[in-house]
């Protein structure tokens, strides 16, 4: 679906991939360089129709492989244009290096990247294995809970990509044919609103620019800055919290749907916690918020913003509770260490002397459902850790087969 009039939050029903077509359209973008992979194939052929019918004013660039896309989009990037592609999978496997090379050279790419299971064996369906894979890159990483998410998280990362605090590309995060190729209901701001918000971009250093010469990738090793780089690089992602919670509020103003790091439910009186991220939150909310009906001091989280992890904000919010619960959708094969976020959340919690007891269920790899049956049964296990203060077992395979 297309929609391209005027109309203030407009009220469409629409398919994931195509949410973030137009939240593209919308933006302008100056280049657009991207290779189609299943499932987020659907956004690159309606943007490249969006193009080719004259809807939106980008140099659409139809490369062999991910990694030409973001190649062109380094270059095109390092030349001072608004630059923007898309990917899932083994192609931002297939992109890795790259990765390193954009957000080494500071450059505010936007990238939504479908969530699907790695190979082998070959699946096409939704985990978290490609985007956490490439969670120390250096990008910048929103998940979304739905298409409407998908759209809003689009937008902003515009704005937080090329804040002069940040300079850091962005990575947009939804599941895929769970949110990419499902219809939802969803409300879109009219273009003039989003050209305002995202406004122009006016890079401070570009290739083009003649009279202020500049060099980008150049070598650095041995006795030279490399590591000076990174350290800012590092201070940009601690920034990018700040500004990431400011475009959030900014952009509640405009669409009723202010941003954070995270929301919460229950969380002021709840004893223990359940933390999701994706697609799984509207899951776990709708069965959290049934536990509590009957009694049950149980709350959630849902983890909108992974990198930068927000260790401080998280630690203060999970302050007094007596057990949490992590939901993973990727397993790191740390030797029973647990998921991404577990590990990232076990780590910030380290030096906390009072701590709730932590828990992590690892789900849905490959696409397997998330059940409200599911949900349930971690909700009542996590009950007993905090009624019993012993955890059993610390990583658990949540819906394996027997």
């Amino acid at each position: 679906m297309v929609v391209s009039n005027n109309e203030i939050n407009k009220t469409v029903a629409i398919v994931g991939t195509d949410a973030i077509a137009e939240a593209m359209r919308q933006i302008d973008p100056d280049v657009v360089a991207a290779y189609p992979i299943t499932p987020q194939t659907a956004i690159v052929e309606t943007f490249a129709q969006m193009v080719a019918d004259g809807q939106v004013n980008t140099n659409y660039v139809p490369v062999e492989s991910e990694h030409s896309a973001m190649s062109a989009a380094i270059g095109a990037a390092a030349a001072g244009a608004r630059v923007m592609t898309a990917t899932s999978s083994q192609g931002l496997a297939l992109m890795w290096e790259l990765l390193y090379i954009a957000s080494g050279l500071r450059l505010p790419i936007v990238m939504p990247n479908v969530n699907r299971a790695l190979s082998a064996p070959i699946n096409i369906h939704c985990d978290h294995s490609d985007s956490m894979g490439a969670r120390d890159t250096g990008w910048i990483q929103l998940f979304s809970e739905n298409a409407q998410e998908a759209y809003d998280n689009t937008i902003q990362a515009m704005r937080i990509a090329e804040h002069s605090d940040v300079l850091l590309p962005v990575m947009i995060l939804l599941d895929g044919f769970i949110i990419s190729h499902a219809i939802d209901r969803m409300e879109l701001l009219d273009d003039a609103t989003v050209r305002k918000f995202v406004g122009t971009y006016k890079p401070e250093d570009s290739l083009l620019n003649a009279s202020q010469p500049v060099t980008y990738g150049a070598f650095d090793g041995l006795y030279g800055y490399y590591f000076e780089f990174k350290r800012q690089q590092e201070e940009a992602m601690r920034n990018s919290i700040k500004v990431i919670r400011e475009v959030g509020q900014e952009y509640g103003a405009i669409s009723g749907r202010p941003y954070d790091l995270f929301e919460s439910v229950g969380l002021d009186d709840a004893e223990f916690v359940i933390i999701a991220l994706g697609s799984a939150a509207g899951t776990v909310r709708s069965e959290v918020e049934c536990l509590r009906e009957s009694g049950m001091p149980i709350g959630m989280i849902k983890l909108r913003v992974f990198r930068p992890f927000p260790a401080q904000e998280l630690v203060a919010a999970l302050a007094g509770k007596k057990a949490v619960a992590v939901l993973d959708r990727s397993d790191t094969f740390a030797a029973n260490m647990g998921g991404p976020v577990f590990i990232e959340l076990r780590s910030a919690l380290y030096e906390v002397e009072k701590k709730p007891l932590l828990v992590n269920y690892v789900y849905g790899l490959g696409g397997r459902d998330l059940s409200v049956e599911l949900v349930n049964k971690a909700a009542n296990e996590l009950a007993g850790i905090a009624q019993s203060g012993q955890v059993k077992q610390r990583v658990n395979y949540l819906g394996l087969r027997e």
